[in-house]
């Protein structure tokens, strides 16, 4: 079957996130299909990641963007124009003229469009379209603009969550189908849109790769918070809750133990508090991130913001790194409490959990290696893409 796709970031396995789901997808579905790939650029170092996409796709098309949403440009179309800022940022008249030349010139079975703000490149065409949203967009901004926005500026910010939360819907509906990556997700979907048919592709991990090297771990024990991206709302929110509410009174019990934050663009108050407490560290830059997973005792994630399933997570429990999260945090992934996992709600809970832990390395060895099994029987990802062609052949049978 001959695929376009088109995503907001060019894939690759070195981050987190979209990103790595698109690498491994376009990896195993290459296996039997042949895709060409259309990405936006957000700077020119992933230029790099192209030559190992181009082992999979049959051509990689890449588009320039601005590094920096706040354009004066961006802020005066999202004010005055019909788009939310996500569209206009990730908008390419570039990539829309040479999507539609790529569809007169070439014959293509479908259209895999991932994240509903690519799909304004994409021109009337007879050719199916596959929609699949990894969360809503939406729900994402209005939590971000309820926490973080200063009241002066919130008319101009909800007007921008009134407008994405129109064009997500809008698009939804140009699509010949939907898929979400967790039934939350999909729930949502079909509040808004009564009557659409929603399938589900979770995210996964390639569990041969986590579970493949070997590392040491690291003493004193350290509590992990990562491998992720800080520019995410829900990270910046649960590493403030960790180090505020949770941290706290686990240190108190395990004053040996030690925090530790991997990721990516760190909030910079708190590497400032690494460099004044000894029992903080951070780690700003990791080549691989099993480096992490492996050395550590635990992993805390104590997320409140709803949206998508956590890869994070997958990639901690498929490493054998025994999970403490909220009910949020592993929303979607089905696995059991007490069993794959251990959830708590409240910091107390979770630090006692996390305590329980630390002071238990018989039950956490347990609890991870459980995790571990239950990621290789149902998120490996070699299974999950296969779920990609049942789809697909209901497609391109209407």
């Amino acid at each position: 079957m001959k695929i376009l796709m088109l995503v907001p970031f060019l894939p690759n396995p070195q981050t987190s996130g979209g990103q790595t789901r698109w690498y491994n997808i376009i990896k195993y579905l290459s296996k039997s299909h042949e895709i060409t790939l259309f990405s936006m650029l957000k700077d020119k170092s992933e230029m790099r990641f192209i030559p190992e996409l181009k082992k999979y796709c049959r051509k990689v098309m890449v588009f320039s963007r601005p590094k920096s949403p706040w354009t004066i440009k961006n802020i005066f179309l999202a004010e005055l124009g019909p788009y939310p800022l996500v569209v206009i940022r990730n908008l390419s008249l570039k990539e829309k003229k040479t999507v539609k030349d790529e569809l007169e010139k070439t014959k293509y079975d479908l259209i895999h469009a991932e994240a509903f703000y690519v799909m304004p490149h994409i021109p009337k065409t007879k050719v199916p379209i596959i929609l699949v949203e990894q969360t809503i967009e939406y729900l994402v901004y209005k939590h971000y603009v309820d926490k973080e926005v200063p009241w002066f500026l919130k008319p101009f910010y909800k007007l921008d969550v009134v407008k994405l939360k129109f064009w997500e819907k809008h698009y939804w509906q140009k699509a010949d189908k939907l898929v979400a990556v967790s039934e939350e997700d999909k729930k949502e979907m079909q509040r808004l849109l009564p009557n659409a048919d929603v399938d589900i592709i979770p995210n996964g991990v390639d569990f041969q790769y986590y579970s493949a090297k070997k590392v040491n771990k690291k003493y004193p024990p350290r509590v992990l918070y990562g491998v992720t991206n800080f520019e995410w709302l829900q990270n910046r929110e649960a590493v403030e809750v960790l180090i505020n509410e949770v941290w706290p009174l686990v240190h108190k019990k395990v004053p040996k133990a030690k925090l530790w934050i991997v990721g990516r663009k760190i909030p910079e108050k708190i590497v400032n508090l690494s460099e004044l407490r000894e029992d903080i560290e951070v780690t700003e830059s990791i080549k691989d991130a099993r480096d992490a997973y492996l050395a550590a005792t635990v992993t805390v994630t104590p997320i409140i913001g709803a949206g998508g399933t956590r890869l994070k997570i997958l990639e901690a429990l498929a490493s054998g790194l025994p999970v403490v999260s909220t009910s949020i945090g592993v929303a979607g992934l089905n696995l059991t409490n007490g069993k794959q996992v251990l959830v708590g709600d409240s910091p107390k809970e979770m630090a006692d959990l996390t305590t329980k832990l630390l002071k238990n390395p018989q039950l956490a060895e347990e609890i991870g290696q459980r995790g571990r099994l239950f990621v290789e029987k149902n998120y490996d990802w070699k299974k999950i893409v296969k779920l990609h062609d049942k789809i697909y052949a209901k497609v391109l049978k209407k």
